[in-house]
């Protein structure tokens, strides 16, 4: 990882690793994550989206912003989120994929054992 720390450095990043994946391990969020792949949405459709309310989007939208994961615009009263961190989304899609694809496998094994 990082050739020339020392104890102190490592674990103070181990600390900041398991917070960046503490803020992911939320379903709502992921869920927002989701609704941002294509682009720039306003709050109210990524509610919409998610399925949950108002208050609860906004909550989890704030935390992925002040973690530097969205970046956010206003223009009049909407405002606007878009992905800010590329390489989170990398991680996500790519966990996402592979959790996905295990998800298939199991109900296709499903299937084929009840026939």
């Amino acid at each position: 990882m990082l050739p020339n720390a020392n104890a102190d450095q490592m674990h103070e990043v181990f600390n900041l690793v398991s917070e960046y994946f503490a803020l992911l391990a939320e379903p709502t969020r992921l869920k927002i994550l989701y609704a941002l792949c294509e682009g720039e949405r306003a709050v109210g459709d990524i509610v919409v989206q998610t399925g949950s309310t108002q208050a609860n989007i906004s909550r989890h939208l704030s935390l992925l912003y002040r973690a530097k994961i969205l970046a956010r615009r206003r223009d009049g009263t909407q405002v606007y989120y878009k992905i800010h961190d590329e390489n989170t989304m990398k991680l996500c899609k790519t966990v996402c994929g592979q959790v996905s694809l295990r998800v298939m496998q199991t109900a296709a094994l499903n299937v084929a054992n009840a026939s």
